[in-house]
């Protein structure tokens, strides 16, 4: 399957600070979602940043559809549809004004697509961008990253703070976005119902390294969590463990190859939700 994004070794770090991007490696298919998942501070928005060149990257190489990034082009900055967690559009623009600005920065601006979408979500075309509530903006937001004919959907925490009536609506933008499987979309969240939902694979960002990267229904079919006494996990060391966590007297372990563990073990019922906490909270990364 061709990719619409491929990164490889990138590397990003800022002075006076510790945190830093060490040797990111990560494709995204065409027809794909992808969630990319972390704690505050992990990594994704530093990741995002030098995807679409908001930030310079220290080294390492990003393409896409095949050519690497030049942020100066301006075919290359029409490919990618972003959207991040807050809103940049002046305060005192309406949806009708917005359109005719979007229309002289993207040479792809199509405003019909545009209005399909106001309509979709409901917004009103008149009403000050200022007056809109968190919900509007983010479609807003959306609307306006979807009408510029992009490959690659660039999505913070676009779902993050609304409702879970606007979030489903949403969701459903996103999964006939990628329908054609001509497009795909890098999608980070908090709200992890919401990528496994929706998603294809995951990566798993932890202080600015990839801990673990997969097809979703890989880790919901072959992976499996078991709770035991803490006294019991050095028998399991020559097993295939990913991670573990201590809850009290007991130990959460992830392991990536169920088939493979003694029928004693209890293995119990799990969602990403439950790996993403062993992954990001746990003791062996």
């Amino acid at each position: 399957m061709e990719n619409i994004l491929e990164i490889k070794h990138l590397r990003k770090s800022y002075p006076n600070s510790n945190f830093k991007l060490e040797d990111i490696s990560f494709s995204v298919p065409c027809g794909s979602i992808v969630g990319f998942i972390g704690e505050n501070g992990a990594g994704k928005t530093t990741t995002m940043g030098t995807i679409i060149g908001g930030l310079k990257k220290d080294s390492g190489s990003i393409k896409i559809l095949g050519e690497e990034m030049d942020s100066t082009k301006i075919s290359k900055k029409e490919d990618i549809g972003v959207v991040f967690d807050d809103m940049n559009f002046s305060n005192n623009l309406d949806v009708d004004k917005l359109s005719k600005v979007m229309k002289n920065i993207y040479h792809q601006w199509n405003q019909e697509k545009f209005y399909h979408y106001i309509e979709r979500f409901s917004l009103p075309k008149k009403q000050k961008i200022k007056d809109f509530s968190r919900g509007m903006s983010m479609k807003l937001s959306i609307a306006v990253a979807l009408s510029h004919d992009p490959k690659l959907l660039i999505l913070d925490e676009a779902t993050s703070g609304l409702d879970p009536v606007v979030r489903e609506e949403i969701l459903d933008v996103f999964l006939d976005f990628v329908g054609d499987k001509k497009r795909a979309i890098l999608l980070s969240s908090h709200i992890i119902s919401d990528i496994e939902k929706i998603a294809d694979y995951l990566i798993f960002i932890r202080k600015g390294k990839i801990i673990l990267q997969a097809e979703k229904q890989e880790l919901l079919n072959d992976y499996t969590i078991v709770r035991c006494h803490k006294n019991e996990v050095a028998t399991l060391k020559e097993l295939n463990i990913v991670n573990y966590r201590r809850i009290g007297e007991e130990i959460e372990v992830l392991f990536s190859n169920k088939n493979s563990l003694p029928s004693k073990l209890n293995t119990m019922d799990f969602s990403v939700d439950n790996i993403t906490m062993l992954l990001l909270k746990g003791e062996k990364s």
